[in-house]
């Protein structure tokens, strides 16, 4: 069990959290504590979790601020928690309690279980299901609807709401051209002969795209998703397609004359679906990109298709098919986003880690079967990975329960480019690399939060946590909601577009320098005083609007170190990075005296500048 100054440093870093929960309590435990025992004890492979009485928030903070106000009577407290986590449930908890001082006042530590998968799902037996049980999602303790409820029956091998009989179709709603896809895609994954060597009516009941019901044959809902005709699809499954909406600008435009420039919405057997999906949003993308496989070129950097493939079939393996509600693709200026009903069954905590939790895991089964899926539990692993190798920013997800969705995002440039750190250095300081994607991330879509910075920067929640608190106290960043659903939008000091709208910004936010920092490993700021005798002087004798002197300088520069376009503007003076880039750096490259630390990728995100040597 942690200790309580650990644990009180973890509040105040980061508030609650899903493994720990803090509450009052002075004088009695009720409703709400016994909510969040049956959510620790609920939530699949979370490892239960603690909660912390007599510890209180104080509410008038921007930021978590807990302190101990401790519990007047622990004897009482610890004989109705024992009494009631043996009797209020349906089955009986274990918890694991200490007491402790701290500052002459009693705190209470209560570390909850995770509960057997036979015992799941856990609930008040007053209330029975599914009202009674609640499961842990992020720092909330949530209701279970039927989606929940069939992930804790899943692991006793419940029944999936895909095997849902239609009996208004029939077997005459088959595309035999899919079954014979299907089969190709089996073939070509190396499936077993036996299986290939059966005739449709055995294939389709195999894999349970027919289920006999009232004495007859009829589809399931997963037979008509593999294998139904457009028109099946149109009259049984109206919203089970994919809407692709093309948006100008960055944002949503709520004008109904202007909402879009371009719809298609696309319906069909779901394997070929995807692929039809892929194929239109590639024909929509810039002329700069090709969605290739191979190396990234200096000048056309390529958007990796099979993480943009992934990410659709995730959005059809993992929908909500009890939602009647299109699966869509919206294409702005800037990025992709796909969205699909039913917030992620597994826990944010766990993307990164291998394992499933389907809604349709006998689609899912075929999906990983045919190799249309990656492997069980990887796929935002993949697309991370392959967003990377390509040198572009991560894919950022978020799963939203109150509206019932999930959504990808991709971003259609490097994140950090020499544009991006260009408007970046307008703010006199030295921002790390989490602050840099931060403002970054307003930019382009308008708010950021804890979870999608960790999301682009790799960072641990911590570290994210002490970024946004920063920008927020020079008010670059303004801090809106609570808890779990906290997020950030522009402030009153964000920088603006245009150096010359800029004004006093950087006398503004001039105090960011020292609290701002330490977590970028290369400075953009330079210090001349690094340099050697020679070169001080050099730089100098420099006027400001100095001309072809100025290359020998750079070479000069660029020889001791490597050095972003920033850091060298910052050594000469020079406020401009871009003229800097494009009267001098740029020449330079093309002409040999300089080159790139990442000489294949232009654009990297931490491209930087060396003099070959001689």
């Amino acid at each position: 069990m942690k200790s309580l100054p650990d644990i009180l440093k973890e509040l105040n870093q980061l508030d609650e959290t899903p493994r720990l929960e803090a509450k009052s309590c002075r004088n009695a435990v009720g409703k709400s504590f016994y909510e969040t025992v049956c959510a620790f004890a609920n939530e699949p492979s979370l490892g239960g979790g603690m909660i912390i009485l007599g510890v209180s928030r104080a509410v008038e903070d921007m930021f978590a601020a807990y302190e101990v106000t401790g519990v007047d009577d622990p004897d009482k407290i610890l004989t109705d928690i024992a009494s009631g986590c043996a009797s209020l449930f349906n089955c009986r908890i274990r918890p694991q309690i200490e007491v402790v001082e701290h500052d002459g006042k009693t705190v209470v530590l209560i570390e909850i279980p995770e509960a057997s998968t036979a015992n799941k799902p856990v609930f008040h037996k007053a209330q029975g299901l599914p009202q009674g049980a609640r499961r842990r999602i992020g720092s909330s303790d949530q209701r279970c609807d039927e989606d929940d409820l069939q992930v804790l029956f899943a692991e006793r091998g419940g029944e999936s709401y895909d095997l849902t009989p239609i009996p208004s179709a029939s077997t005459l709603d088959f595309d035999e051209d899919a079954i014979a896809h299907y089969r190709n895609l089996l073939a070509k994954a190396g499936s077993d002969g036996e299986m290939l060597s059966w005739d449709d009516e055995e294939l389709l009941q195999s894999i349970n795209a027919v289920r006999e019901h009232e004495g007859k044959w009829c589809p399931t809902l997963l037979g008509l998703l593999l294998f139904g005709k457009r028109a099946a699809h149109r009259r049984e499954l109206p919203m089970v397609r994919i809407d692709y909406i093309r948006v100008p600008g960055k944002t949503w435009v709520e004008d109904p004359e202007e909402r879009y420039i371009k719809s298609y919405d696309m319906r069909g057997p779901v394997l070929r679906l995807i692929d039809r999906a892929l194929a239109t949003v590639v024909d929509d993308l810039p002329k700069g990109f090709e969605l290739t496989e191979g190396s990234v070129q200096a000048k056309t950097p390529s958007l990796p298709a099979k993480a943009l493939r992934e990410a659709i079939v995730n959005a059809v393996m993992h929908r909500s098919y009890r939602v009647d509600s299109p699966i869509q693709i919206i294409r702005y200026s800037n990025r992709i986003e796909i969205i699909n009903t039913g917030f992620s069954l597994k826990n944010e905590d766990r993307w990164l880690k291998p394992g499933s939790e389907h809604r349709n895991k006998n689609l899912a089964a075929i999906f990983h079967e045919t190799n249309t899926a990656e492997t069980k539990g990887t796929g935002i692993s993949y697309m991370r990975k392959k967003m990377i190798e390509t040198g572009f920013s991560p894919p950022t997800f978020e799963s939203n329960r109150a509206e019932n969705r999930f959504s990808s995002e991709f971003f259609l440039h490097h994140f950090l480019s020499e544009e991006g750190l260009d408007w970046l250095a307008q703010i006199d300081t030295s921002l790390s690399e989490g602050q840099k994607y931060a403002l970054i991330a307003v930019r382009e879509s308008q708010r950021v939060d804890n979870r999608t910075l960790r999301q682009l920067t790799g960072n641990d929640i911590f570290a994210a946590s002490s970024d946004l608190r920063k920008l927020c106290d020079v008010q670059i960043l303004e801090k809106k909601g609570a808890g779990s659903a906290t997020y950030y939008l522009k402030g009153e000091h964000f920088p603006p577009k245009i150096q010359s709208e800029v004004g006093g910004l950087a006398a503004k936010v001039g105090g960011l320098a020292p609290e701002v920092g330490g977590l970028d490993a290369g400075k953009e700021k330079a210090d001349l005083a690094e340099l050697s005798e020679d070169l001080q002087r050099s730089i100098s004798h420099l006027g400001k609007r100095a001309g072809n002197e100025t290359i020998p300088v750079i070479i000069a520069l660029c020889h001791e170190q490597d050095l972003r376009a920033a850091q060298i503007a910052s050594y000469l003076g020079r406020k401009d990075v871009r003229h800097l880039t494009r009267t001098f750096l740029r020449p330079l490259i093309e002409s040999g005296r300089l080159t790139y630390t990442f000489p294949k990728e232009e654009n990297h995100p931490r491209q930087a500048y060396r003099t070959p040597h001689s």
